[in-house]
């Protein structure tokens, strides 16, 4: 699967990611905004790379590889909590610092976006963002998303409960 919007590629994963994977999925600062709290190691990550079909109605989520046209890997964009039945999807982003501010993370979810839409007919995505996260609250409100509802002391971090926005 590729899919592409201006200088923006969207492609299923690869052996080759495996560097990329285990650093994003090991970057400490991203656990203040999720739900990871522990490190993976990179043979958790080469079981994952080679038991994922790619397809999201037997896998029940979908990560695509966000890459610019030079083939630099910038970072990676989610379906998850795939629910074909009430044809609806979790949405998730995490992009290399140096990619962040420049209109790369807008292309690729609106990529996504149109792909749910058009080809899995999804009615309904949503995102779950740390109120910390002002990087994807900005995106997220930049697209259109509204702010649904908040989730009050979701995260336990050393120095304070943070809330989560349902977008």
């Amino acid at each position: 699967m590729l899919l592409q919007n201006g200088n923006i590629i969207l492609r299923k994963l690869e052996p080759s990611d495996l560097p990329f994977l285990y650093a994003m999925e090991n970057d400490s600062e991203a656990w203040n905004c999720s739900d990871t709290h522990n490190p993976l190691s990179q043979q958790d990550l080469r079981d994952y790379l080679t038991t994922t079909t790619g397809d999201i109605y037997l896998d029940k989520q979908l990560r695509l590889i966000v890459q610019d046209r030079q083939g630099e890997t910038l970072g990676a964009v989610d379906l998850y909590d795939f629910d074909a039945h009430n044809a609806k999807a979790a949405l998730g982003i995490y992009l290399k610092p140096v990619a962040r501010g420049n209109g790369v993370g807008t292309q690729a979810v609106s990529l996504l976006l149109e792909y749910a839409s058009s080809f899995l007919h999804l009615r309904q995505v949503y995102a779950l963002v740390a109120c910390s996260n002002l990087h994807s609250i900005n995106l997220f409100e930049r697209i259109g998303f509204r702010r649904s509802a908040t989730l009050l002391a979701w995260f336990n971090r050393e120095d304070a409960l943070l809330f989560q926005y349902i977008f």
